[in-house]
């Protein structure tokens, strides 16, 4: 199965649990049991598919075919070439290929000049006018592709203006570009590309990230410490004449090396296999060429031989367009997509899969509560009413007055409910202000100052060093908070359980070791790109600052979802709490309405047993309800390959 048909799937999968997903919503309002944390977890769930994204960057020094091999994976469908693919340097800035349904097909560009200023590329894209914008129409192929040349225009500079830029450095004077009879250097016109366009999987969540040469990457911190090691897979491509060569080394060891698991997210790409076709070998010889590439760009680069995957892009794009299957073959393209699919979909779909279990135990869990705190209450009713069977006018008002007194001393009970929310809401302020906004902000000061500071910047790991220890401490301590309140909610709930009768439970506690992992892999991305090829870059005091606010950027992210968990945390402990009082006050209401019943009328009480009955048995069929509502989300098929829907659609990925 290729990359495609598995990412078709995938979207098919996210489809079906988005739909399903709105039937219980639905079904759950229906039967009143969407209380505040059932609901945000509804919504949690339904964000979490409708904008699960599956990012694959494409990384290469120059002239190394990334573009070409864009083109024949995801939109050879056009019939033609869509990313400028000529001979030398075509891509010259960053590119990002996604879909978002808000904003008209459209290619914005950040002006190169924009590097000037200190602001991370994140905080660019919240002001889109200063972007240049060209419309695009989807249709029409040839338009596309000349928007597309945009990314490759360059602008003439003087050395001063390179080096303002970050493209001249005096102490690497081999790295630097050429300088032409003028005395002018040619730089990017353009900071970074967006192209928003309804293909087919990118309006399904793929996100396709093209990356220039080594002297681009390295100029732009935010793409090595931010999106490239967020990317769900990197194919670093290389050229299969040349093999490994130094700067294609230097890319993979200052950029691209990991260790642990993320491994697995690293595939390289032998291109231009089709150089070594050679009339003059045969068959067998030009396959022991290949191998023998692949077996020395494994050991050079540190990877087993099957992450190394020889391909013609070209080859395969002519073939697709033309589709000529044997070409296609010889191309080796299909492996390629096969390797992305079981790779990257592959994984992606299990994190994803494992998300929405989580999810959906716990949304489980908060449903049926409610249907427990109900169970109980008919219980206690059915409980009393038999107990008046055969009991004279005294007993049953004596049963009254006994209601009514217990009516009263819960009424009188908000006082203590009070002042158990008063405790858990101190020390909730606590966790809140570890992870604001405010905390964060004081805590990367100091390295804000050392990285401000004039010159080379030797101590600068050292400052990286103490600014994550600082915040893996803070984490730890809203941790042991966040056990601290849990210890209380469960000493508290179960007071409250034994004085009033209900049946709470804490809610389990958010747990922070995913975010203290979160910071790790932040903190190595950040240490790797501070080797020695970037320490003169740092002495650069605009460099050094977009390198902060690029950190910066990043650590919001992980504390801002540490934050919504705490929050849905409290939000579900307030809700459970809000849902038994309320449904403790319905009970005495129909506890109250069973006797005046049954002083009215004799044949009530029979009456009001069997109405219990009755509400029990419908609460019977609601847990069963749930029960397979919830399963069938955990089920939705992501094995139905789904017919598309638009006849574009249809023709864009007939040759994909």
């Amino acid at each position: 199965m290729s990359f495609n048909e598995k990412f078709d799937q995938h979207g098919a999968w996210r489809r079906e649990f988005a739909l399903r997903l709105k039937l219980l919503s639905e079904w759950l309002k229906d039967h009143d049991l969407l209380n505040a944390a059932v609901e945000e977890r509804l919504l949690r769930l339904e964000s979490q598919m409708r904008s699960d994204k599956v990012m694959v960057a494409f990384v290469a020094e120059f002239s190394r075919g990334k573009s070409e091999l864009i083109n024949a994976l995801f939109f050879a469908g056009y019939g033609r070439r869509i990313m400028p693919a000529s001979a030398g340097r075509t891509t010259m800035c960053p590119t990002e290929l996604g879909y978002d349904a808000e904003v008209p097909p459209c290619l914005r560009l950040l002006p190169i000049e924009t590097r000037l200023k200190t602001q991370a590329l994140m905080e660019w894209r919240m002001v889109p006018e200063k972007w240049t914008r060209i419309d695009l129409d989807v249709n029409d192929p040839a338009q596309l592709a000349q928007a597309f040349e945009k990314v490759a225009e360059v602008r003439r500079v003087t050395r001063e203006e390179a080096r303002a830029l970050g493209f001249w450095h005096d102490e690497t004077p081999d790295d630097n570009p050429r300088v032409d009879a003028d005395g002018m250097i040619e730089v990017p016109k353009w900071r970074h590309a967006l192209i928003n366009i309804a293909h087919p999987l990118l309006k399904q969540g793929l996100v396709i990230l093209d990356t220039p040469g080594l002297n681009a990457i390295g100029a732009e911190p935010e793409l090595t410490v931010s999106l490239i090691p967020q990317a769900h897979a990197v194919v670093f491509i290389l050229a299969a004449d040349t093999g490994v060569t130094k700067s294609d080394l230097a890319i993979w060891r200052e950029h691209l090396i990991t260790d642990g698991e993320d491994k697995d997210t690293r595939l390289v790409v032998l291109n231009k296999i089709d150089t070594l076709w050679d009339a003059l070998s045969s068959p067998e010889q030009i396959e022991a060429q290949i191998d023998r590439q692949r077996a020395t760009s494994a050991e050079i680069l540190g990877l087993p031989m099957s992450q190394i995957i020889p391909v013609s892009a070209q080859k395969g794009l002519v073939a697709k367009v033309t589709r000529d299957n044997k070409l296609l073959r010889a191309s080796r393209l299909p492996g390629l997509e096969q390797a992305l699919a079981q790779g990257v979909m592959g994984q992606r779909q299990k994190i994803l899969r494992s998300a929405v279990a989580g999810g959906m135990v716990e949304l489980r869990a908060e449903a049926s509560r409610v249907i427990h705190i109900r169970r109980r209450d008919l219980a206690e009713q059915m409980i009393e009413l038999r107990g008046l069977r055969g009991k004279n006018v005294s007993v049953i008002k004596h049963m009254r007055s006994r209601i009514e007194q217990e009516q009263v001393e819960f009424n009188a009970s908000g006082a203590k409910i009070q002042a158990v929310r008063s405790i858990h809401l101190k020390l909730l302020r606590e966790v809140f202000h570890l992870l604001g906004t405010p905390t964060l902000k004081s805590e990367l000061a100091q390295l804000t100052d050392a990285l401000k500071q004039p010159g080379i910047k030797l101590g600068v790991k050292k400052a990286y060093g103490q600014t994550f220890a600082r915040l893996r401490e803070g984490l730890q301590k809203a941790q042991s908070t966040s056990a601290e309140i849990q210890n209380m909610l469960g000493g508290s709930f179960k007071q409250l359980n034994s004085e009033f009768g209900l049946s709470l439970q804490a809610p389990k506690e958010p747990e922070m070791s995913r975010f203290l992992l979160d910071l790790e892999q932040i903190e190595r991305s950040h240490l790797q790109y501070l080797g020695v090829a970037n320490i003169l870059k740092l002495a650069q005091p605009e460099f050094s600052e977009r390198l902060v606010r690029a950190l910066a950027t990043r650590l919001r992210v992980v504390y801002e979802t540490a934050l919504g968990e705490v929050e849905l945390w409290n939000k579900s402990a307030a809700s459970q709490l809000d849902a038994q009082l309320k449904e403790r006050r319905r009970n005495f209401g129909r506890r109250l309405e069973a006797i005046e019943r049954i002083e009215q009328a004799a044949a009530g009480l029979d009456e009001r047993i069997d109405e219990i009955d009755a509400h029990e048995r419908t609460l019977d069929e609601l847990d069963g309800k749930l029960d397979e509502l919830t399963a069938r989300l955990l089920d939705a098929p992501a094995q139905k390959k789904e017919p598309v829907s638009a006849a574009q659609d249809a023709a864009m990925t007939q040759a994909v």
